[in-house]
């Protein structure tokens, strides 16, 4: 991919040289300063396990790890201080598993996590994660086990030293999939002969979201749930604002030849990539350079690295959508294609868009109008959805 530099001053090409340099080698964004390391800020929490075994997550956008404030024995609440690790006011939320809410308020030099308990547990491990798969964010690791684990109706995890996390595939994470139902309101999309495309994305859209909803390993997310216009843009928002693991936007397709049908995926585009720092930028979206200062430079290098990461898991969710998508229905002779459109230029989550057929071509439309028709084609998305964040469990294992 083409690195776009902007402000290529002599002094942001150092700075810039400085963080390529380190990325090569660590696989992180680190610059050498004086003075104390700049604090870090919490991302997000997020849980996994059950009430026997929990795992908290606390996503940061740099390296900083916690202190457990007490004696680790059982107990009903668990405090972990959080130095060098800032919060603007409060951040809480209902919690998981063996957590009932959890709060990460200001403390003196940092921050303090704290877990109220929905019965006694200990510390069993913590450790720090360092920015896996493309991603930018350390994960700091917090595992609690039940101090009854008859009671909780589990065993406890097995004792492992602070450096050796639980195996990934123990976990139960949901993983957040975006569902966007291609046109709406004012536009239609393409016309077959006695149906619109918006009317059919939108509903093969709310029949993947029951399917995917029904195996209880997903959170989903749709654009639009009813016949209303979003804006393009609105939709890349959305995706970004829910914190999604994978976004797929539903389309049919329409041509001059009532005799050309079949499925195609898209994913976004060398050309796509580059317009995406427009876009972002015109939004405020550019991703900021975890440095003092914020160089554009090194944040544009920052951009350009994440969106090659997140264009090869496309590309790897677009062949799995394709092998389970042709057992249900016709394939276009050149069936993974790409393209710059904007619902796939979030630089930082895996995007496709699925043509599920022509509009134009009697066959098609007649599955994608059929509710039996349409649920076959979105039980084969959802099997390519669970297929590709399992080999991605396996991927993190390993």
């Amino acid at each position: 991919m083409r690195k776009v530099v902007i402000g290529a001053a002599r002094t942001g090409w150092a700075k810039a040289a400085l963080i390529v340099g380190a990325l090569a080698l660590a696989g992180v964004a680190v610059a050498t300063v004086q003075g104390p390391a700049p604090a870090a800020g919490v991302q997000k929490v997020r849980f996994g396990g059950d009430r026997a075994e929990t795992r908290v997550v606390i996503d940061l956008d740099r390296a900083a790890v916690g202190k457990l404030i007490g004696d680790g024995a059982a107990a009903s609440r668990v405090v972990v201080g959080l130095p060098n690790v800032t919060v603007s006011g409060d951040l809480q939320g209902a919690g998981h598993g063996l957590v009932d809410r959890w709060v990460i308020d200001e403390a003196a030099g940092g921050a303090r996590l704290s877990l109220d308990l929905s019965s006694k547990a200990v510390v069993k491990r913590r450790f720090l994660l360092p920015p896996a798969d493309g991603a930018t964010a350390f994960r700091y690791v917090i595992d609690l086990a039940a101090a009854d684990p008859a009671s909780a109706g589990a065993s406890v995890m097995r004792p492992t030293t602070v450096s050796t996390p639980a195996k990934p595939a123990t976990l139960k994470l949901k993983k957040t999939i975006v569902i966007d139902a291609g046109h709406g309101g004012k536009d239609p999309g393409s016309a077959g002969a006695n149906t619109n495309e918006k009317d059919v994305t939108l509903a093969a859209a709310k029949a993947l979201k029951a399917k995917l909803e029904k195996s209880g390993r997903f959170i989903v997310v749709l654009t639009r749930d009813t016949d209303t216009f979003i804006p393009l843009e609105s939709r890349v928002q959305i995706a970004r604002r829910s914190d999604a693991d994978l976004f797929i936007s539903l389309h049919a397709d329409s041509g001059p030849d009532v005799g050309t049908r079949g499925a195609s995926v898209y994913t976004l585009s060398e050309k796509g990539a580059e317009r995406a720092a427009r876009v972002l930028e015109k939004d405020d979206w550019l991703m900021k350079a975890s440095l003092p200062g914020r160089d554009r430079a090194v944040g544009q290098i920052l951009l350009d690295l994440s969106q090659r990461a997140t264009k090869n898991r496309s590309a790897a969710f677009a062949e799995t959508l394709l092998e389970k998508v042709g057992d249900e229905t016709v394939l276009l002779r050149r069936s993974h294609r790409d393209a710059g459109f904007i619902v796939l230029l979030a630089p930082d989550v895996p995007a496709v868009l699925l043509e599920m057929g022509f509009m134009t071509n009697a066959e098609d439309e007649k599955l994608l109008k059929s509710p039996a028709g349409r649920e076959r084609l979105m039980n084969a998305v959802a099997s390519s959805i669970e297929t590709y964040f399992a080999a991605q469990t396996r991927i993190s294992a390993r």
